[in-house]
Formats: C-alpha cells, structure tokens, sequence
C-alpha cells in the first residue's frame, strides 16, 4: 500500500508540475510576444499559439490528477472517497470537454 502511496503522489506531482511548466512556457511566450510588439520587429507566436499550449499542458496536467485521485481511492475506499472522486472527475473531464473544443475551434 506504501507503494501505490507513493506512486500516486508522484502522479499527482508530476501532473502539477506538467500544468505550472506549461503556465510558464506560455508566460514566457506571452511576455516576448509582447515586447516584439512593442519594437515592431514581427512576432514569432500568436495568443492563439500559446492558448494552445498552455490548453495542452493543463488537460495533460488533468489527466495525471485523475489518475492520481483514482489510485489514492483505490488505497483507500470508502463511500466518501468515492463520491470524491465522483464529483472531482466530473469537474475536470467538463473541464478537459470545454479546454478541447476551445483549442479545435482556435
């Protein structure tokens, strides 16, 4: 049981840190964006480039933080654990839904 604890925290963790290097990746591109503008030099990205890779990083992100959450109720079932679960699943996969049609439609 130690070992799926484990596991599933370094899931949990990698899916955080999937989402914060996206964030910051797009950060970074939304800041360059914006001093190439300022300079009138061109730029080499759009908003809708760096909407789509900060989308994919986050449902990436979200898929690591389900399965997470799906271990850490398999360790430890219960009732609770599984209306938890429930209810979190459902937000991220509308969540997942939503950020997917947004980035097929940009």
């Amino acid at each position: 049981m130690i070992v799926l604890e484990i596991l599933a925290w370094a899931i949990a963790i990698a899916g955080v840190a999937i989402i914060s290097w996206g964030v910051i990746k797009g950060t970074f591109q939304f800041i360059k964006l914006e001093v190439t503008s300022l300079t009138k030099t061109g730029a080499s990205s759009s908003i809708r480039d760096i909407r789509h890779l900060v989308g994919q990083h986050l449902l990436l992100g979200l898929e690591f933080l389900i399965g997470a959450d799906v271990l850490n109720t398999i360790i430890k079932p219960g009732l609770e654990e599984i209306a938890i679960l429930a209810a979190i699943v459902a937000i991220r996969t509308v969540i997942s839904f939503f950020l997917t049609k947004e980035m097929e439609n940009a």
